[in-house]
């Protein structure tokens, strides 16, 4: 399911353009409302969608766009939370600059927006990640903010026991699931850094994961979790000196590491150090790279990123690897859009020339070890960018761009590429063979595949093997328990890591103070060991 939002001269509210056969038809809608920001999916019904307009009001629809009601007014953010649950913030006051000040109202509606509850109030802002709700509150005036935070859709919450940030800082949550966050805090002053911490299972009990993290005034992070293997997130930091470096976790934050140069790439004789440095979300908006990293669950063990070896990052080159970031190699030189298809059995590029004609895009049946190239039109475009329906299972690629007529008119075109006629044939079970993950590589060999308490087995497709995949595809994946380690266990609360160590050391702001939090409006003594 498309949808493409219009704009135009005289166009009084919104119009939308929705279409349910991958963008071969399209209806048009108009809105009675001008939207604000982009419009959002449910998590599992496609039908259902929800939009701000330029008036603060929250729309809502149930039938992809056909018809829209209007939920509430004057809002400042949304979510959608679990099942048909909504969660905003609000000032019934109309004041100007409430969430400056803190004086947010945060509400609930579990029957798409017949009913409302007030789950708190006086917060600065909110989040919904991996089934925990984040509030940013100051519980007196002229105190720090401290994060709350609820594991039952806001009927009860607790406080994180995180450094309190003041007006000046900011919280960041990076990324959460059901058993653990990654929450950024800002250092003080304009440093562009801070500290990650992650969390226990409950979301309360925080532990320093790494310093000096790049996360920069205007919000931008690098923070990148590696959806095509379990534990495995990236990001980079900033060193001393004010280079950016990037480093990789496979336990879940538990170790930092650099990464790997690859083997069919050099570095420049002045480099001290050789590393592989990734570009993220933090390139992408200075025009660095196009695009940030490129995993699925879909496609076990694949990322695509632009990177470059040395000391720090510099110009961006296409990086593969295909084993969750241990190992990596150097595939298209120069910026690329990229997009992964059937379930990985195909990856799609397109050099990136801003305002250059193209009229050729790359493909690889081999995770990127060799491309082929394709003239997808005989007269060239301004490429714009690769759409396809979320995930990996598609086969369809569609490739955006305009022609320009004149000064000030162009024409928009999509061309949509379907794989099926080249991939013809049904992968079988010879064309696969089986994968332990976390164990491809001298670094991890003696570990033999155990992360973080079991090791995992996948049946992946033979790089040789040119079939399909096709959308009925399940990933097979065999698990079994093994030995913990020091490095499969988190810092106990108030201790942290020290580089290249697996000794928990106690944090200089916790010795000689006992460590109390209050848990479900009751104060407790942690005992910790380490």
């Amino acid at each position: 399911q498309v949808i493409l939002t219009a704009d135009g001269e005289g166009v009084k509210s919104g119009v939308i353009f929705t279409s349910r056969d991958s963008g071969k038809t399209f209806t048009r809608i108009d809105l009675p409302f001008y939207p604000f920001k982009p419009i959002t999916y449910h998590l599992s019904n496609p039908d259902y969608l929800l939009v701000s307009s330029i008036d603060k009001c929250l729309w809502l629809s149930k039938d992809f766009g056909n018809t829209w009601i209007k939920v509430h007014d004057n809002i400042q953010t949304y979510t959608w939370g679990q099942g048909d649950t909504l969660f905003f913030s609000t000032s019934l006051k109309l004041t100007v600059d409430a969430d400056r000040r803190g004086e947010l109202l945060l509400m609930r509606t579990e029957d798409l927006g017949n009913t409302f509850t007030t789950v708190a109030s006086k917060i600065f802002s909110f989040g919904y990640l991996g089934g925990f709700l984040f509030t940013s509150v100051v519980k007196n005036a002229g105190d720090p903010r401290v994060i709350y935070i609820s594991t039952d859709q806001g009927d009860s919450f607790n406080q994180a026991q995180l450094p309190s940030a003041t007006m000046e800082q900011f919280y960041s949550v990076l990324e959460a699931d059901n058993e653990m966050i990654f929450m950024h805090v800002d250092e003080p002053g304009d440093t562009n850094f801070g500290t990650v911490y992650t969390s226990d299972a409950q979301g309360i009990l925080f532990s320093k994961s790494l310093e000096h993290h790049l996360f920069t005034m205007l919000g931008k992070s690098d923070f990148t979790n590696i959806t095509s293997l379990r534990g495995v997130y990236l990001t980079n930091v900033i060193t001393e000196d004010g280079y950016i470096q990037s480093v990789i976790s496979y336990d879940s934050g538990g170790e930092w590491i650099s990464l790997n140069k690859p083997e069919n790439e050099e570095c420049d004789t002045s480099a001290q150090n050789c590393n592989l440095h990734i570009h993220g979300e933090y390139s992408v908006f200075n025009n660095k790279a196009p695009m940030t990293p490129l995993s699925d669950p879909s496609a076990v063990g694949i990322i695509i990123a632009h990177g470059s070896v040395g000391d720090s990052l510099t110009r961006p080159d296409v990086f593969v690897s295909d084993d969750g970031g241990y190992s990596w190699n150097k595939t298209l030189k120069g910026p690329h859009h990229y997009a992964l298809l059937d379930s990985g059995g195909i990856i799609v590029a397109v050099e990136y020339y801003p305002e250059k004609p193209i009229k050729t895009m790359k493909f690889s049946t081999d995770e990127g070890q060799s491309w082929k190239s394709y003239n997808f039109t005989d007269l060239p475009i301004i490429f714009v960018g690769l759409a396809s329906e979320p995930g990996t299972k598609t086969m369809n690629i569609s490739i955006w761009g305009y022609r320009p007529e004149d000064e000030y008119k162009a024409t928009w075109v999509s061309v949509t590429i379907d794989f099926e006629a080249l991939l013809n044939r049904d992968c079988e079970e010879k064309d696969y063979v089986e994968w332990v993950a976390h164990s491809t590589t001298e670094q991890n060999k003696g570990n033999e595949g155990c992360v973080l308490g079991y090791k995992e087995k996948f049946r992946r497709l033979r790089k040789l093997s040119v079939c399909r995949n096709g959308r009925d595809y399940i990933i097979i994946r065999e698990q079994s328990p093994c030995l913990c380690t020091k490095e499969d266990y988190m810092c106990d609360y108030g201790y942290y890591r020290h580089e290249n160590s697996s000794e928990c050391v106690k944090q200089a702001d916790f010795k000689d103070q006992d460590l109390e939090l209050c848990l479900n409006g009751e104060e407790e003594v942690l005992q910790t060991t380490g």
